[in-house]
C-alpha cells in the first residue's frame, strides 16, 4: 500500500492570514487536531495545531519560564516564544518546518516518519501542492484491511477507491471531511463519521454499487452534527 491508497482526500486548510481564534474555532468544528496551512495555489506554507495553540495568554495557559532557562535562553528564543503565544495571525504560530511525502510513499516510509519526528499526520504532496493527509488513524485503517500476508495494492482496488470518491464528491451525501475509504482485493472499507442512519446507508449503497467492488464493510460511527459540525 502506498499513501494515495489511504490518505483523506478532502483535506480542511487554513490561509496563514486567518486569526487564531478562527484557527481555533476550525479545529474544534472539523474534529480535528491540526490542519496545513496553504497558500491561494494549494502550495504547504506550514501547518497548525492544538499545540501551537496551547500556551495562550486569552486563556490564561503562558507557563512562565523557569529561572535557569532564563539564563541559558538566547534573545532569539524569547523573542521566538513571544511571537508564537501573543502572535495573533496563524502566520505567527505555525508550524513552518513540514515534513510531507509523496502520493507513491510506502506505509512503511510513511509511519517511520510519524515517529521519528513525533507527530499524528503528515501532507501528502504531488508538484508541490497539496493533496491529502496520512494520519495515524489511517495507517492503522490500512493494516486493519490487508491480510497477514504482504501483498501489493492492484490497480483494479485503486480504481474503485477513485471511482467511489468520486461518487461521494459528486453526490454530497455525507461530509467528505470526515470520510475515507480503503479498497482491499476488491472489498471496500468505509471509515470515518456520519451525521446519522440515512447517511450511513447512502455511503454504502454508493460504495456497493461502485463497479469491481465485491463487498462492502462499513466501520462508520455516527455522531450528530452539532458535536462536530461548525
Amino acid at each position: 500500500m502506498q499513501a494515495k491508497d489511504i490518505m483523506t482526500r478532502e483535506v480542511v486548510t487554513i490561509s496563514a492570514d486567518a486569526t487564531v481564534q478562527e484557527a481555533a474555532r476550525l479545529l474544534v468544528a472539523r474534529h480535528v487536531s491540526a490542519v496545513p496551512v496553504t497558500d491561494k495555489d494549494g502550495r504547504i506554507l506550514g501547518i497548525v495545531s492544538e499545540g501551537d495553540l496551547l500556551r495562550r495568554p486569552e486563556t490564561g495557559t503562558l507557563r512562565p519560564r523557569s529561572w535557569w532557562l532564563e539564563l541559558v535562553a538566547a534573545p532569539e528564543d524569547r523573542a521566538s516564544e513571544y511571537v508564537k503565544s501573543h502572535g495573533t495571525r496563524v502566520r505567527d504560530v505555525m508550524t513552518k518546518e513540514v515534513i510531507s511525502v509523496g502520493e507513491t510513499a510506502s506505509l512503511g516510509d510513511i509511519a517511520h516518519q510519524l515517529e521519528a519526528n513525533h507527530i499524528k499526520r503528515v501532507p501528502v504532496v504531488k508538484g508541490g501542492k497539496l493533496v491529502g493527509i496520512v494520519s495515524r488513524a489511517d495507517l492503522l485503517r490500512g493494516l486493519a484491511t490487508r491480510k497477514t500476508e504482504i501483498s501489493p495494492v492492484s490497480e483494479s482496488d485503486r480504481t474503485i477507491r477513485e471511482a467511489l470518491l468520486k461518487t461521494l464528491e459528486d453526490e454530497d451525501i455525507a461530509p467528505r471531511h470526515l470520510l475515507n475509504v480503503v479498497v482491499a482485493n476488491g472489498v471496500v472499507h468505509l471509515w470515518g463519521i456520519v451525521e446519522n442512519d440515512e447517511q450511513r446507508n447512502a455511503v454504502r449503497i454508493a460504495a456497493e454499487n461502485t463497479p469491481g467492488a465485491k463487498r462492502v464493510e462499513s466501520h462508520l460511527k455516527t455522531v450528530p452534527a452539532w458535536v462536530w459540525g461548525e
